[in-house]
């Protein structure tokens, strides 16, 4: 984890990489979770003898349950001492789902600090993010996360 005194530092960082994080294991109970909690229950991500049969052989994790994983890696990537007052998720760019994640593969984030900039509202953040799969030459997915930082 990168430990930056306070925004002035970050930015200064700007273009620099962050991480890797730890690697954390997919099991089929956090998939079952997501399912819930979002009401999708496709088959591929929660019949088990069914994936089996089906393209990979078993279950998948929700394209959109390795993107909130960001949101686990993001305070394994950086920290800032002197905090600002809010932060925010002020959403996503340039989302791509680039291979499923199947179930209890291991996932870990490495991120490059694109851009900081200044705005009427805040420090507005883009953090380029990879996850990628353990044993896996292309990554599960890349994406832009954008954060508002409001003093």
């Amino acid at each position: 984890m990168r430990v930056f005194a306070d925004i002035q530092e970050l930015t200064a960082a700007q273009g620099e990489t962050l991480g890797p994080t730890d690697w954390v294991r997919i099991d089929q109970t956090r998939i079952d979770t997501f399912a819930d909690a979002t009401g999708d229950h496709q088959w591929i991500h929660i019949d088990r003898e069914k994936a089996a049969a089906g393209p990979f052989g078993t279950t998948i994790a929700h394209g959109y349950l390795s993107l909130s994983m960001l949101a686990f890696f993001s305070p394994q990537l950086l920290t800032v001492t002197k905090r600002p007052a809010m932060t925010v998720n002020y959403g996503l760019n340039k989302v791509r789902f680039l291979q499923p994640v199947t179930v209890d593969s291991r996932i870990r984030d490495t991120a490059v600090l694109s851009e900081v900039k200044e705005t009427p509202k805040g420090t507005l953040l883009t953090v380029s993010h990879t996850v990628e799969i353990e044993g896996q030459e292309r990554p599960a997915l890349v994406a832009d996360s954008l954060g508002l930082w409001v003093a």
